[in-house]
């Protein structure tokens, strides 16, 4: 499967934005899809993940302002952010694997595939 991450863009803080990340090849329902973060200087960070049966894992500062959503039939994985902060900050990438092993897939050794990241700028 090939992921395009898009949707990232310059925004203030408090604003909202949804990234999209969609997907080529491969059955896209027999995929988990995860969310991660990388913010200039520090390491990779998990966001959120949502499994085959769309249910969805997060990570603390995602959670009740970030949404995972999957919509199979159009192949796409979104990322809704509301009450975005500038410690949002980062290149924002998706990831998919097919074989589960357990949730929430929160480590970026747990994906086999990724897409290229999308930059999110939140201004204070």
């Amino acid at each position: 499967v090939q992921l395009q991450a898009s949707g990232g863009g310059l925004v203030q803080a408090g604003d909202s934005l949804r990234l999209s990340c969609a997907a080529s090849g491969g059955t896209f329902s027999r995929y988990a899809v995860g969310w991660f973060r990388q913010a200039p200087g520090k390491d990779r960070e998990f966001v959120a993940t949502i499994s085959r049966s769309s249910r969805t894992y997060y990570r603390d500062h995602a959670k009740g302002r970030f949404t995972i959503a999957r919509d199979n039939a159009e192949r796409t994985v979104y990322l809704q952010m509301d009450g975005l902060k500038p410690e949002d900050t980062a290149v924002y990438s998706c990831a998919a694997r097919d074989t589960i092993v357990t949730y929430p897939l929160s480590d970026p050794g747990d994906y086999f595939y990724w897409g290229q990241g999308t930059l999110v700028t939140v201004s204070s």
